[in-house]
């Protein structure tokens, strides 16, 4: 892997998980790391454990565009550019439609899709004045293949998919490249997300079948690939699945 020192990448959603991991492997890597969630302990926790020089974080909500602009603007006054935004915060609260959880579906728009729309409008005019950028983010096989229990969560994940990919269009004349990373089952705290305990319970339970989930390691070394690709290299879609997962 070629060494990303000197690049500057805003992760949100990073308090744990997928978007913590992928912290740790950026800062490894050489880069120059702002981060931010909801949850400020954490992102204290794990700030404590990197780099006081490579790093900056803060508390963001990213279904509010000013907290989004906010964590931009501090990656610019700290590292004076922003090569990469990754869009990684989410939440999966599974049901069935009869059940009638609006203000659950409600908060998946707003988190899953928002949040992904605001960190491209506050990023955006950054990338185009200095000329180049990568703006990446979390879906899911959920934006590919639609299952039970999943018809919001997967609208949610297809409009990312859909979202992604006329940015990339849109963009790629001003040298701005775009990548959707689409994990299957990953061993994360988004089950606690679902409010049905019943279902949670499979999901954790299932993860004990041998080769039936990633670990986060897995899906942030992804993001650190397609970060780390050349300029005339374009990713546009990274699905990674377990190995014996069937959707």
């Amino acid at each position: 892997m070629m060494s990303l020192k000197n690049k500057t990448i805003i992760v949100t959603g990073a308090s744990s998980g997928i978007g913590a991991e992928t912290v740790k492997q950026l800062v490894s890597a050489g880069a120059n790391v702002v981060f931010g969630s909801r949850r400020l302990e954490p992102l204290k926790e794990l700030a404590d454990k990197l780099p006081k020089d490579q790093i900056a974080f803060m508390f963001i909500d990213v279904t509010k565009i000013d907290d989004m602009k906010k964590i931009v603007d501090l990656a610019v006054q700290k590292f004076k550019k922003v090569d990469a935004l990754y869009n990684n915060a989410g939440i999966m609260p599974l049901s069935k439609l009869r059940d009638d959880r609006r203000d659950e579906w409600k908060q998946m728009l707003d988190i899953n899709v928002m949040g992904v729309l605001n960190g491209i409008s506050a990023v955006l005019p950054v990338m185009h004045k200095q000329g180049f950028g990568h703006i990446l983010a979390t879906d899911s096989v959920a934006g590919h293949v639609v299952y039970p229990d999943s018809a919001v969560y997967a609208g949610t994940k297809f409009a990312v998919r859909a979202i992604m990919e006329g940015l990339r269009q849109e963009e790629l004349d001003n040298h701005i490249r775009s990548t959707i990373i689409s994990p299957g089952a990953v061993q994360t705290n988004l089950y606690k997300t679902t409010k049905d305990e019943n279902q949670a319970k499979e999901l954790v339970e299932s993860w004990k079948q041998p080769n039936n989930s990633l670990i986060t390691s897995d899906v942030a070394s992804a993001v650190v690939f397609a970060i780390d690709t050349p300029q005339r290299v374009a990713i546009s879609d990274i699905v990674i699945r377990p190995s014996e997962q069937r959707v």
